[in-house]
């Protein structure tokens, strides 16, 4: 079962005391290379683009919810846009550890309904600054008051660092809930979202506006970082 592939020990233990003090610690991850996110887009996206913003009162069919603020398996399908482009891969760690992390002063992260695979939601952080930087490892989130991060899906790795130009986007897929009658499910209002750098480390932490009826269990998960939609909700 996809519980069985969740993080759910020492490391989220010890990245709820840090979450909660805006220092999640963890750094037993490898050293990654680098990649890019793609081709940073020129003009505002489509209204029907995932990634917009939706009134989250009366949202269009199959539109997103999204709130935008400063950024601080079994499940198939995906939602992916088909213009991401796939990274190019650079030459070696080093390189990845020398790219700063995305925080709240250089970008913004929203959250987002998808139609489909159906219990899922999208995270997606922007790069606003005028510099790269770095979506690294997994974001931490914790559902309202939860005093425990959400587990991460640790077959989601990637095999490179989302390396961010100015303008330029990464995603992580959110699974909701587990097999029906699986896991006891809650309401949730609120998603507090911790960025972190290369030493998993929190960077600040993003308090986001769920989607009205957003339900979670405990055999949820959020994906690492991946440089396209389609990636980050194929789990």
């Amino acid at each position: 079962m996809r519980i069985n592939r969740i993080r759910t020990t020492a490391v989220a233990a010890t990245a709820l005391a840090a979450a909660l003090s805006l220092t999640a610690c963890g750094g037993e991850d490898k050293a990654m290379g680098t990649k890019s996110a793609g081709a940073a887009e020129t003009a505002a996206p489509a209204a029907s683009d995932t990634d917009d913003t939706a009134q989250q009162d009366a949202p269009e069919a199959g539109a997103p919810e999204t709130q935008t603020v400063p950024a601080g398996g079994k499940h198939a399908g995906g939602n992916g846009d088909s213009r991401a482009k796939k990274p190019e891969t650079a030459p070696n760690a080093e390189a990845a550890a020398s790219i700063p992390a995305c925080t709240p002063q250089n970008s913004t992260v929203k959250v987002s309904s998808v139609s489909r695979p159906i219990n899922h939601l999208l995270l997606t952080v922007t790069n606003t600054g005028s510099k790269d930087c770095a979506a690294y490892h997994a974001p931490f989130l914790r559902f309202d008051d939860a005093q425990a991060v959400y587990p991460i899906l640790d077959d989601s790795k990637p095999q490179a660092v989302v390396v961010l130009s100015p303008g330029e986007k990464a995603y992580a897929g959110i699974g909701l809930l587990g097999q029906p009658g699986e896991g006891e499910p809650v309401k949730s209002d609120n998603l507090g979202v911790i960025m972190v750098d290369k030493n998993n480390k929190s960077k600040g932490e993003a308090t986001l506006k769920l989607p009205a009826e957003t339900y979670t269990d405990s055999l949820g998960f959020v994906t690492y970082w991946q440089s396209d939609m389609e990636t980050a909700l194929m789990f």
